[in-house]
């Protein structure tokens, strides 16, 4: 039996632990698991889609089911190019449902085969997202605690070199 292949896409700007505890709970029920970085141009993003294929795969390396990608333009056509059946999205707190609600009813309007499955993270990240982590960096907290190593170094360097805002 092939091994069910689901796709987490996301911006990831930068990677939190929460974003890492959802691909760590996804990879336990699906036999692979694509992290798709969002390369889309119209967004302004604080790192590059470059380094932020770098640092994800920096953090997920000895997953062996877990790999990183990039994608742009439509998500459910990339989920269908990579033969993936599920859609791996992340909610936090009950507010993202609204959003993630309308999204996953589109794209089964667009494609009924693919399924969207809601992951929540561990309590204690609840609360975070790659904004806030980029915010509180650059007023000068640490957050060790938020974010994976390979990340921290980037994101300090990225603000002490004149980094965008967030």
């Amino acid at each position: 039996m092939t091994p069910r292949i689901a796709v987490y896409p996301g911006s990831f700007d930068p990677v939190t632990n929460g974003h890492l505890d959802i691909v760590l709970r996804a990879g336990r029920i699906f036999g692979r698991v694509i992290v798709a970085v969002s390369n889309a141009p119209h967004k302004v993003h604080t790192f590059s889609t470059r380094e932020r294929v770098a640092m994800l795969r920096e953090c997920v390396k000895g997953m062996s089911t877990v790999e990183v990608d990039t994608f742009s333009g439509l998500l459910v056509d990339y989920v269908l190019s990579k033969k993936a059946t599920v859609l791996i999205r992340g909610l936090r707190v009950v507010s993202d449902m609204d959003y993630e609600f309308q999204m996953a009813s589109m794209n089964r309007r667009l494609h009924p085969e693919i399924e969207t499955v809601f992951l929540m993270p561990a309590d204690r990240y609840t609360y975070l997202s790659s904004s806030i982590v980029k915010e509180v960096t650059r007023m000068g907290a640490h957050v060790e605690q938020f974010i994976p190593p390979p990340v921290q170094r980037r994101l300090r360097l990225k603000f002490a070199a004149g980094g965008k805002r967030p």
